[in-house]
Order: structure tokens, then sequence, then C-alpha cells
């Protein structure tokens, strides 16, 4: 902000508050002061939009300490005399040093002393001090959930935005538990004109009591029986889209083998997952006594074979 403009506002006017109001007087008059004249509050009332750019003005000068300082002590300069020239006319200038060195500037004053008043006006540099940028809007951090299969297909969700106004954000297709969606400009407005907030979405996928998820494929634990894995099968194995797929089970299948669905995972951008089969050997828990005599007739008949030989090999060494 350039000196002119703060030798032409009284903040502390536009407070409400007197020049010697402490910092926690300035903050409840704001606070008042914004609620009152909030754009949310006052719907197309310029007026109160101008008042709160006003507010918001004034306190962000006030409220810091440094240009606080600053405000003060060129407000002071103009009682003692006029403001600067917008011609960019010496007089203007001079009139200011003459409030500091007592009529115009003194030929053989120290460099120094210069820098230092120019420094105190403007900021310390080249450009006019007290000016900041303008602060962006707070943002709203909101939380959805969907399960696996909206997730998998992607859906539109609504959400209430700031004064309570309804906003819709598309979840994509393949949206991972804990992935965030950002609506940009659609959060809290900015107190003092500078861009609104975000809208920040985080996308909550609970895990799935059958399908559980592998980047972009599915996995899925199907139970076969002893003889279909001694001896093969064609088996049904249900999908997340609610039908079946038949699956070929190779003789001689031992549990914890992974059987491949092509294109029947999920869709992340141009990819496309599979469907993972983890097969798992369902042992008999009860046999009557004639299944297991049967049973160990058929034991007795297969190849003396010890399947843990080799582990036990590797195991030393």
């Amino acid at each position: 902000m350039a000196s002119q403009d703060w030798l032409e506002k009284d903040f502390y006017k536009i407070l409400g508050v007197s020049k010697n109001a402490s910092d926690a007087e300035i903050k409840k008059s704001y606070r008042s002061l914004s609620r009152k004249y909030h754009p949310d509050v006052n719907r197309d009332d310029t007026t109160a939009e101008a008042r709160f750019k006003e507010v918001s003005e004034a306190y962000s000068v006030l409220s810091d300490k440094d240009e606080r300082g600053e405000y003060d002590q060129i407000r002071a300069m103009q009682s003692g005399g006029p403001r600067f020239s917008s011609g960019g006319s010496q007089g203007g200038f001079e009139d200011v040093f003459g409030g500091r060195f007592g009529g115009g500037m003194p030929r053989n004053a120290p460099s120094g002393e210069y820098g230092d008043l120019f420094s105190g006006l403007f900021g310390g540099g080249g450009g006019f001090g007290g000016y900041r940028e303008p602060t962006k809007g707070r943002d709203v951090v909101s939380r959805v959930t969907i399960d696996l299969k909206t997730a998998i297909a992607g859906t539109d969700v609504t959400l209430e935005g700031p004064g309570g106004k309804k906003l819709t954000a598309r979840v994509p297709a393949g949206v991972k538990d804990g992935q965030k969606i950002r609506l940009r400009g659609k959060g809290h407005p900015s107190p003092d004109g500078g861009k609104p907030g975000d809208v920040i979405i985080t996308v909550g996928v609970p895990k799935h009591q059958i399908y559980g998820r592998d980047g972009d494929h599915l996995r899925i634990e199907v139970p076969i029986t002893f003889g279909e894995a001694t001896l093969g099968a064609t088996i049904e194995v249900p999908t997340i889209d609610g039908d079946v797929v038949k699956v070929k089970v190779p003789p001689g299948t031992p549990g914890g083998k992974v059987l491949r669905v092509k294109g029947r995972g999920v869709r992340g951008g141009a990819a496309l997952g599979d469907l993972l089969v983890e097969l798992q050997v369902a042992v008999p828990s009860h046999l009557s006594g004639a299944a297991k005599a049967h049973l160990e007739k058929l034991m007795s008949s297969l190849p003396k074979e010890n399947p843990r030989e080799d582990l036990l090999k590797r195991a030393k060494g």
C-alpha cells in the first residue's frame, strides 16, 4: 500500500477504536465488523462488500506491529505539513522532511540519515512500505466414504460448502482409499480481496468383506475341495459386478495358487486390472467311518512322498 493511501485513510476510525487501542481491542472490533459486513451474510450488497474490504485492510495494517508503527509515523507527519505531491514535485517531500529536520533538507546531513527516513517511510526498500499480498481464503476440508464397488465405478457426491451452499464433486472411477479431490476456488472467500480457498475432499473406501485391492487388481480367496485340487475342475467365481466367471483349476493345484481373470479388476486411467483368484484347499472337518476308510486306502496307494523334504534340506543350508 502506498504511503499516500495511508495518509488518506484513518484505519482507527474504520475499526471504531482509539489510536491507543490494544491489540486485543483491535482484534475484537475487527471480528465484530467482519462478521457484520461479510459477503456471505450480505449477498449482492456492494456497500457491505466495500465496507468489509475497508475493515480487512485496516486490520491487516493495525494488527502488524511494524506496519502499525510506520502508519502512526506517517499519519503524525500529516499534521506537520502538506501530503506528498501526486505530481512528483519536490515541494511535497520538502514539507515532509521539514517536519523532521526543522525546515527543508540539511545540506550536510549524513547520507545514513536519509536512508533511515526512507526506510521508515517505504519499508526499507525501493517500494512503498505496508503493502501485503491479499491472503487466500480458508480451505474447506471434508470427507466422504463410499464402498469398493462405487469407488471402482466412480460417482458424484454432494456436500455443503461455505454459507450452506450445495457443492457437487465428481469422484473418478478407480479412486483409492485416502485419495484427495480438490475443488479449486470453492472454499471460503478471502478476507481482503484475494483468491478464495479450495474444497479438499478425502475419500474413504473401507475394506470389502470379500474383495481386496492390489493396485489396479482385485483379489479374492476361493475355496476348492481336495478332489478339485487333485483332479482339476472348472469352478465359478463371483465378480464385484454381481455376475460369475468360470475358472479352470489345473490338476494337482496346490493351495495358495493364484489364477488370473483378465480385465475384471479396476480401471485406473487407460489401464484395466485383473481379478486375482487365490485358491484355498478346503479340508473336511468331519469324516464318517466309511469315508475315512476310503481315504486311508487311497493314501496307501499313493507314492510315498514327503512334500516337506526339499524344505528341510534347504533349511539345513
